[in-house]
């Protein structure tokens, strides 16, 4: 310290130690860096204020210059205005030519003047926010004239330190503020103390002035506020011009008013609204509630001496526990920094809502963080107060419009808009003013702070239940009404309203239903299980059709849940009712047969998903394909968590990082990204497959692609180029596999082999040559080996390669066991359970395949392309061709003992029985429970009885009919077409001629038949492509065929000359039918489209949904394959992906029924029109019931 300095301490020591308060004084100087927590503790341990008074001079004498002025500025800041007068004219004086930087950014002249104006010094952890710094400093330079700037925010937010900040700068003092920059702190004032403060800072420019021109005299303490402020006003009119004004902390605006005297100020304050009662230009500056995590991050750090990457995990957990609000992590870091050990202590005190605990004596105005937090809430008046704690029942992170509120509050739109300002100039409340309307939200500190406060009310304002309407600007009510009267204990109700079909309806309409799922399971606890269990369950499993538009009936999809679940019960209730009222519904009679496998079903992307993987911990799925973006949803419920364009062409792959802080994607535009981290791909073909490491040790990431020589690479994700390159496949490598102690990469390449590579050295260490495993083949067409999984112990590796799964010793390379598939399906992917011996094997006939288990998973509808298990081996995930992502329980799939039936069927309906004939899936007919008839050396592609129920007719790919006595098993086969028999129809003229059987042929012909002794009668060459469907007139007078070539004819039986051309269908005509009375003609294509024409003159009647598209690629999901009218003509049934009825004088739809499978061939339909029979893809059958 400076001699001069010295001797006024020594000099000033009996008047300092009989007046001030040490304790006060210590916050500012600890703030300042130049006093420590063990010298603070030193002197609180004296018995008596003076000693401690004694105590803290007597350590200042062995202190430097900035304790000096530490001290100085601490006296002024705790209005020992005469005190510090003692010490002004020793301050050190430092030389305005003097450029030499200080750590903390600013000159000696700086410093200087910052201290004689009373500005603190940094605080002693201090990280720059150079944005909000640049922002401040930008509205000083601008402001020439007198006018105003304020600088607000809610409390803690740091806005004392960026107002300090923002005038440490040379050139902002020198150009803008050459008279000097002089701060005043104020917070909560009465007119007594607030004289006091503008008398200690006149008394300080006075004196200043007195210095700088000694014929100047001190005045009298003025003895008003009013002669305050003039002598102010004349004080920065006259002897300080060119300086800045800092006032610290305004509540008040009867405070700022003061303060309006023509000069330039600064102020920082909660209420924004506050420069609207003085004159003058006005700028403001918003300070953000929370610091970026890794500044809050530095600032822990700081207070520790650690270094912030070395920081427990529980440190990141209070930055997000507090939204990196300055004023909790500094008060935190102080308190860490004299208990190291209490991280966990600390996390858990804020997560527990516990703000009296958080306590640190600093230079913050509040001992407590529940004392700063109130104090913003006191200012308010006593209706507004009211109000403002009535924001309890709002949920975190979640914005609202005033609307919401408006129901809330029961006020009128205006007069909320009008409270709602109020609170956010207060910084009370935030506003987003980037949506119309705005919407409104509270920092979480806040809400916890509210709910602490508010505890004992939160029951009766919880139940006050708000109304439900349907409202876009209420979704805040659909989406959180279940958590209010959670929280209000009203289970009774809560239960009431979750379990009702009505509600499911009405917020997976509005919301979607993975927020429904997220319900069942957030309150599990407090529902009855099994009902739980039924609603959850109908969501899981029919979650993506209710993703579609336009949106399905509800009551028809939970007409297909088991008997015994309460969504059935409540559908059928509501079924029967519509019904009286002339409603369509459907109810599956034989449903109880079978049983879902799937946990849950979602349709994340639009198009084909390529992959899918769980996060480690298992909470998250991330999925990728066709539709070039990423998706990341709750495994649970899969609600969307993140959605990402990720690339410019497909995505084929997307895995986690080991800590699932990255995700890593590839694509066939040949990059690799690592979101949330940077990569530079350098292959130049098709990237397959991407993986991480599978320990945190030291995070890699694999890739391989289609690239001749540089096919497979290893990646340090901190570096932009790659780490190694492993050489020795000669043809593309389709995927890579760290082994799961990270030692070993394997590689699965189209030549053929299964490669080992060390991954320290890239170095290859075994290859498997897998095409020897095919040596019939191998000539023949190459071998391709598809991918490749290690076992749990790292001991056994298992790879794929066309329809077989064969596992390796890792050590000896020998093969120990070969799995064989049908020759009709390869295996797309495999994978081995982390923790358990199971493995999944994906294959392309739409099943999925667990060995150990000997269990199938049926349910997708076309080729399954991944398979991954969860980290404990719970659940198993695939992904496919057909949109979506399922999910299954692994201790639940088994192998299914049913019988799996094609889609080509007959039903025979009898006084109320039904019977049904089926070609199974090895070729045999089944009639249930009475025959099954060998014959047909191919696929049986159609089957129908006769009227009378003796005969059976049958039609196959080997190109032959053959008609049963099936209970004889005697036939006639009939011979003649080129090309497989698609169908046949029973053709009778007149009620006394002989039935004849008409049949059609991809070879474009249709040919004429006598049952009895197989002659052929016609052959008939109908369309240039081949013939797809044909239809008899019920009078037998007509029969239409349909074409590939997209048109339709319409033949005469009696001259088989063609009398009518129907075109404009876009696509093949698939399907046709006439109405009964002979009047209409229904046809369908290959688009989804169904057109009505009149037979009479070939006109166009309806085109049937023409304009509303579903969210599948055609309108019908599919093909449009069969079509029925019913007796009287006025409802059109068809199928295809779904089956529809159509309301025929309208064309619109009457009901749709989703089948488990899709792409459905055939419907019967019983003559009164009230029972149908179909069977899916996956061989399910359903026998149909209209409710009655």
């Amino acid at each position: 310290m400076e001699e001069g300095a010295r001797s006024c301490l020594l000099q000033s020591r009996s008047s300092l130690e009989q007046d001030i308060r040490a304790s006060y004084l210590m916050d500012h100087m600890i703030s300042d860096g130049v006093l420590t927590g063990d010298e603070e503790d030193r002197i609180r341990s004296k018995p008596t204020r003076k000693e401690q008074a004694a105590a803290l001079l007597e350590l200042l004498l062995r202190k430097d210059n900035q304790a000096y002025i530490s001290f100085y500025n601490a006296l002024v800041r705790e209005s020992y205005g005469d005190l510090a007068s003692l010490l002004h004219n020793s301050l050190p004086l430092v030389s305005p030519e003097a450029e030499k930087s200080f750590s903390d950014g600013g000159t000696r002249y700086v410093q200087a003047v910052l201290s004689e104006g009373g500005v603190p010094q940094r605080p002693v952890v201090f990280v720059s926010r150079p944005a909000l710094v640049n922002r401040v400093r930008e509205k000083l330079y601008r402001l020439q004239e007198p006018g105003w700037v304020t600088v607000f925010g809610m409390a803690g937010s740091g806005k004392s330190v960026l107002a300090a900040e923002a005038a440490r700068d040379h050139a902002l003092i020198t150009e803008c503020f050459p008279g000097g920059v002089h701060w005043l702190s104020i917070g909560q004032l009465d007119r007594s103390d607030l004289l006091v403060r503008i008398q200690s800072l006149c008394f300080r420019l006075e004196q200043q002035s007195q210095e700088k021109d000694p014929s100047s005299s001190l005045h009298r303490p003025p003895g008003s506020l009013e002669e305050a402020k003039e002598r102010l006003r004349f004080l920065m009119l006259r002897r300080y011009p060119r300086s800045l004004l800092i006032l610290d902390d305004i509540w008040d605006s009867s405070v700022i008013k003061a303060f309006d005297i023509q000069c330039r100020v600064l102020f920082t304050t909660r209420d924004r609204s506050l420069a609207d009662c003085v004159s003058g230009s006005k700028s403001e500056v918003a300070v953000e509630s929370g610091l970026e995590e890794d500044q809050a991050l530095e600032i822990l750090a700081l207070y520790v001496n650690g270094k912030p990457q070395r920081l427990p995990e529980q440190a990141r957990s209070i930055v997000r526990e507090c939204k990196g609000s300055p004023l909790v992590v500094s008060l935190i870091g102080a308190l860490l920094r004299e208990f190291p050990d209490r991280w966990a202590y600390y996390l858990h005190t804020l997560q527990q809502k516990k703000f009296k605990r958080i306590r640190k004596s600093s230079s913050y105005d509040y001992d407590a963080l529940d004392q700063a937090m109130a104090a913003s809430i006191q200012v308010l008046s006593e209706e507004h107060r009211e109000l403002y704690i009535d924001l309890t029942v709002l949920e975190k992170d979640v914005k609202v419009p005033a609307k919401v509120l408006s129901v809330l509050w029961d006020l009128e739109p205006e007069e909320v808009e009008d409270v709602l300002q109020d609170f956010v100039n207060k910084s009370l409340l935030f506003r987003d003013c980037h949506h119309r309307p705005y919407l409104y939200y509270l920092h979480d500190l806040q809400l916890d702070f509210l709910a602490e406060m508010n505890r004992s009310g939160l029951e009766q304002r919880y139940s006050q239940g708000p109304p439900t309407s349907g409202d876009e600007e209420c979704l805040y009510w659909f989406r959180f009404l279940t958590y209010h009267m959670a929280k209000a204990n009203l289970t009774q109700e809560l239960c009431s309203l979750m379990f009702s079909l009505d509600w499911v309806r009405t917020k997976a309409q509005i919301m979607g239903p993975a927020h429904l799922i997220n319900d069942y399971v957030e309150y599990g606890a407090i529902l009855d299980k099994e009902v739980r269990g039924h609603f959850q369950e109908f969501l899981s499993l029919n979650g993506h059709q209710l993703e579609q538009r336009p949106f399905p009936d509800v009551v028809q999809l939970a007409l297909s849940q088991p008997d015994s679940s309460e969504v059935y019960r409540q559908a059928l209730l509501q079924a029967q009712e519509r019904a009286t009222r002339g409603g369509l519904y459907l109810d599956w009679m034989n449903k109880s047969s079978l049983k879902s496998l799937s946990r849950l079903v979602v349709q994340p992307h639009q198009g084909s998903i390529y992959a899918a993987c769980f996060s480690h911990d298992g909470t998250k799925i991330a999925s990728c394909g066709s539709s070039k973006t990423l998706r990341v949803f709750k495994s649970t419920s899969g609600e969307k968590m993140l959605e990402i364009q990720a690339h410019d062409d497909e995505v084929l792959c997307c895995a986690f990082s080991p800590d699932d802080r990255l995700l890593a994607t590839c694509s066939s535009d040949r990059k690799v990204k690592v979101w949330c981290g940077t990569l530079h791909s350098e292959h130049e073909e098709q990237v397959n497959h991407c993986q991480f490491t599978n320990t945190r040790r030291r995070l890699l990431l694999a890739t391989c692609s289609n690239d001749k020589f540089l096919n497979t690479k290893l990646w340090n994700i901190n570096k932009p180029s790659s780490q190694n390159t492993m050489f020795g496949h000669l043809e593309p490598v389709n995927h890579c596999c760290f082994s799961p102690d990270d030692a070993y990469l394997s590689t699965s390449s189209s030549d053929g082999t299964l490669k080992l590579w060390e991954v320290s050295s890239a170095n290859e260490w075994k290859s498997i040559d897998v095409a020897d495993m095919f040596p019939e083949q191998r000539e023949q067409t190459a071998v391709m080996v598809k991918c490749s999984t290690w076992s749990a112990d790292g001991r056994t590796i298992i790879c794929a390669a066309r329809n077989a799964v064969f596992v390796f010793d890792v050590e000896t390379a020998a093969m120990l066991l070969e799995i064989r598939t049908s020759r009709l399906s390869t295996v797309q992917y495999c994978h081995a359970c982390p923790s358990t011996h199971m493995v999944a094997i994906a294959l392309s006939n739409y099943y999925t395949i667990i060995r150990k288990k000997m269990a199938d998973c049926s349910g997708h509808l076309s080729w399954v392309h991944g398979v991954q298990f969860s980290p404990d081996g719970s659940l198993l995930l695939s992904c496919s061709d057909d949109q979506t992502v399922r999910v299954w329980e692994t201790n639940r799939v088994h192998t299914s003992s049913a019988v799996c039936l094609k889609r080509d069927s007959d039903v025979l309906f009898n006084n109320g029985d039904i019977t049904v004939v089926a070609a199974d899936n090895r070729n045999r007919l089944q009639v249930r429970g009475l025959a099954t008839l060998q014959g047909h050396t191919r696929t049986v592609l159609h089957c129908q009885f006769t009227p009378e129920g003796h005969t059976l007719i049958t039609s196959s790919e080997d190109t032959t009919m053959r008609v049963w006595r099936w209970r004889t098993g005697e036939c006639v086969v009939l011979e003649g077409h080129k090309e497989q028999v698609r169908c046949f129809s029973l053709l009778t003229t007149s009620p006394s001629s002989e039935t004849h059987l008409l049949s059609w042929s991809f070879d474009g012909t249709i040919k004429v038949w006598d049952m009895s002794s197989g002659e052929r009668l016609q052959d008939l060459v109908c369309h240039q492509g081949a013939v797809l469907a044909c239809d008899v007139s019920p009078d037998g007078q007509l029969f239409a065929t349909t074409s590939a070539d997209k048109t339709a004819k319409v033949w005469s039986s009696a001259s088989w000359e063609c009398v009518r051309l129907l075109n404009g269908h876009q696509d093949c005509v698939r399907s046709c039918r006439f109405s009964w009375d002979g009047r209409r003609l229904a046809t369908g294509d290959d688009n989804g489209e169904i057109r009505l024409w009149n037979v009479k003159d070939g006109t166009l009647l309806k085109i049937c949904s023409r304009d509303n598209k579903d969210a599948m690629d055609s309108l019908h999901g599919g093909w449009v394959t069969d079509l029925h009218f019913s007796p009287d003509n006025t409802v059109l049934l068809s199928t295809g992906g779904y089956i529809k009825w159509w309301n025929v004088e309208k064309g619109e739809a009457l009901q749709t029924f989703y089948p488990t499978g899709a792409n459905l061939k055939r419907i019967h339909v019983s003559p009164d029109f009230s029972t149908f029979v179909t069977i899916d893809n996956i061989g399910i059958l359903y026998v149909l019931k209209k409710v009655e």
